[in-house]
């Protein structure tokens, strides 16, 4: 096991005994790594560790959940230590109430797929809710407010597409992010004019937890103040899969209908956006290429030129 997660733990919990890690190949990333943990007392918990040392995506992070949790009927796992100044910068919860989402997605027929999706639609809806002033990166904040370092949406967007870039395992389509970067410029009206609230932006069924209380999330590192379209539209990105994917239509029409029960509709220039975001999810789909053509049914080269002709259409739509 990584040393870094027993010096975190250390100095989180140093009157605690270690019985073990769950999990011998914790989930590492050039940014944080994540493990589950048991006490000596059979308590078990969950530690993330800053990877590059960077401690303040743990505390915005932290912040969320304190924030979501007191203000939000979703439910989040509970903070039990966190220290983004720490030698190995840590953020430690506590497990969540129910079932993975894709496990009971997994065990259900179609109609409990449907009631899972529309459950999760109704969380989402019930997060964005949540309205502020301007749209931008959560720096901190607790239980009676977020700390938002405030800019334009498209900034904050065109953020996490260099995150694609910075984080890419294949370089066969890196020309494409200097493309998409320029399509998303020029949409900047239609992007700045998305309503700001609170997006969780990585909840996929891995990250969301079904119980009687609804569905909950986890994994708040990628949360700020953004578009809810984007937020919904993630949900399809993340589901779905990218390379010609044949898409579950009582999914997606349950998850949308969930969020109508809640929000009432959809977001706010839902439709005029969406094209943006699927650019943008393709492109993600490139950055990783080789790992994800392994699940095509075809052969990488067919696979790539089809990659090639879709990306040239959904740039043509919105340029």
């Amino acid at each position: 096991m990584d040393e870094r997660f027993a010096t975190a733990l250390g100095d989180a919990f140093p009157d605690r005994e270690i019985a073990g890690f769950a999990d011998d190949d914790p989930q590492l990333n050039e940014r944080n790594g994540t493990v589950p943990v048991e006490f000596a007392d059979g308590e078990r918990v969950f530690c993330k560790i800053a990877v590059d040392g960077d401690g303040g995506r743990l505390d915005a992070e932290r912040a969320v959940i304190e924030y979501v949790d007191a203000d939000c009927d979703v439910p989040v796992p509970t903070v039990l230590a966190c220290d983004p100044d720490a030698e190995v910068p840590y953020l430690v919860t506590a497990p969540m109430d129910g079932r993975p989402l894709a496990n009971v997605k997994y065990e259900a027929d179609r109609a409990g797929e449907a009631a899972a999706m529309r459950a999760l639609g109704r969380s989402l809806a019930e997060l964005h809710d949540r309205r502020f002033d301007a749209h931008g990166e959560i720096t901190g904040g607790g239980t009676d407010g977020l700390a938002v370092d405030e800019k334009p949406w498209i900034d904050v967007f065109l953020g996490g597409i260099e995150t694609i870039r910075e984080m890419a395992h294949s370089e066969r389509f890196e020309r494409y992010v200097d493309d998409v970067v320029a399509a998303v410029e020029a949409n900047r009206e239609t992007l700045d004019a998305a309503p700001a609230t609170l997006v969780h932006n990585d909840p996929h069924s891995a990250n969301a937890y079904r119980s009687e209380a609804g569905v909950g999330l986890l994994d708040w590192e990628f949360a700020r103040v953004g578009d809810p379209a984007r937020g919904l539209h993630r949900v399809r990105e993340q589901e779905f899969g990218l390379f010609r994917p044949d898409e579950p239509d009582h999914q997606l029409d349950a998850l949308r209908e969930g969020y109508r029960e809640r929000a009432g509709d959809l977001p706010d220039g839902y439709r005029d956006r969406v094209p943006i975001y699927e650019a943008v999810r393709l492109l993600g789909a490139s950055a990783f290429f080789e790992e994800k053509a392994e699940s095509a049914d075809e052969p990488p080269r067919e696979v790539a030129e089809w990659m090639d002709a879709e990306m040239e259409r959904r740039l043509d739509a919105i340029q």
